[in-house]
C-alpha cells in the first residue's frame, strides 16, 4: 500500500482471490453482500485513510445493478477499484 493513504504500511502484493476474501470478511452480517458501513468499517481496520468516502466511492463504482450494495457478482469490479487505494493485485 503507498505511504501516505494507509499510515505508512509496506506495499504488498495480493493476489486476486486474498483481496476477494478480505472483502467477503468485511461482510458482518452474513447476506452475502458487502454495505456501504461495512466497507467503512473493514478500510478503517486496515488503516485506509477516508474510508468513508473510499467506501462511496467504491460503492458507487462498483455496484452495476444500483441496489446499492455489492454482491458476488460485484466483487471482481470492487476488487480491481481497490488498486487506486495503493492495494496491488496480482493476477
Amino acid at each position: 500500500m503507498r505511504k501516505g493513504w494507509c499510515g505508512g504500511r509496506v506495499e504488498v502484493p495480493w493476489s486476486e482471490n486474498q483481496v476477494k476474501g478480505v472483502f467477503k470478511a468485511f461482510d458482518t452480517n452474513g447476506d452475502g453482500k458487502l454495505s456501504r458501513k461495512e466497507l467503512k468499517v473493514g478500510l478503517k481496520s486496515f488503516g485506509i485513510r477516508f474510508a468513508g468516502f473510499r467506501a462511496w466511492r467504491a460503492v458507487r463504482h462498483s455496484d452495476t445493478n444500483g441496489d446499492g450494495l455489492i454482491c458476488e457478482e460485484e466483487i471482481d469490479e470492487l476488487t480491481k477499484y481497490a488498486s487506486k487505494w495503493g492495494i496491488v493485485v496480482t493476477p
